[in-house]
């Protein structure tokens, strides 16, 4: 009896695990299908007069403007330039947020002391501090990367602080009574009990970055992908304006796909 039970089981796990790789395939094609058949819709209402060339061109002119941005190379300088801003905020603004959020997450009294205020400028709109930033930085490369950096620094905070807080207090326990010092317990426990979390945070921040820098690139900027496009609007180039946009989309969707394949590395431990 135990045998045709045993055997039954195999034969339908069999029967079934072939259709799940076929289903993952056809929802895949779906989500592949989808952006594809929009863009041929965007293309025949802008053929059939539908949607107007002055105000929203066909892909295909938008292709021939990202062609002719790439060939003249003006695309490459801005990516340097842009990628160097989002680097150097993201740089500066998480290690603001992730030491402070450990310290908070450690300390109980550094939290009394340092959370309230985090949470009273995290109440701030920080796009809406930048005639502050103009006035007290100037128009220079400056006051862009702080405000990246301002952006980015509150969710690496938020999401470290609730990382070393959620850690399991058996771990610690058992920390302890195998003689522990504090750095064992940091390298060993809290790093890799925290980083799923703190890799969310860093998600976040990346999108925060790039929106970050979508306005502040309209700070006087003379270089950069805010500049092509500032520069486009000058001449009521539309199709340069909306490559330029889905430049800062396609940034923004690669280094998010970077930083989750760094989320399921640093998730292994737990399975």
């Amino acid at each position: 009896m135990t045998t045709s039970v045993d055997a039954s089981t195999v034969t339908t796990v069999a029967t079934r695990a072939p259709g799940r790789p076929r289903r993952q395939r056809k929802w895949a094609l779906v989500r592949l299908a989808s952006p594809i058949v929009l863009l041929a819709l965007w293309q025949l209402a802008s053929a059939l007069g539908i949607l107007p060339q002055d105000v929203l061109p066909a892909p295909s002119l938008i292709a021939e403007a990202g062609v002719e941005v790439i060939e003249n190379g003006q695309l490459a300088d801005a990516l340097g330039v842009s990628g160097l801003r989002v680097l150097e905020g993201l740089l500066l603004g998480g290690v603001v947020g992730v030491a402070l959020g450990t310290a908070v997450g450690l300390s109980r009294w550094v939290e009394a002391t340092v959370d309230p205020p985090m949470q009273m400028v995290r109440a701030l709109p920080h796009l809406g501090l930048i005639p502050l930033f103009i006035l007290w930085f100037g128009i220079g490369e400056l006051p862009k990367v702080l405000l990246v950096a301002l952006g980015v620094s509150f969710p690496l905070y938020l999401n470290t602080f609730s990382a070393i807080r959620q850690v399991d207090p058996k771990l610690f326990e058992t920390a302890r009574i195998l003689g522990f010092s504090f750095w064992q317990r940091f390298r060993n426990i809290i790093v890799p009990s925290a980083a799923p979390q703190v890799l969310v945070g860093f998600r976040q921040s990346l999108a925060i970055a790039w929106l970050t820098l979508i306005v502040a690139e309209q700070i006087n900027a003379d270089k950069g992908i805010g500049f092509l496009i500032n520069n486009a609007r000058d001449f009521l180039r539309i199709d340069v304006i909306i490559f330029g946009l889905v430049v800062y989309a396609l940034l923004g969707i690669g280094t998010d796909a970077i930083v989750r394949a760094l989320e399921r590395r640093a998730s292994r431990y737990r399975s």
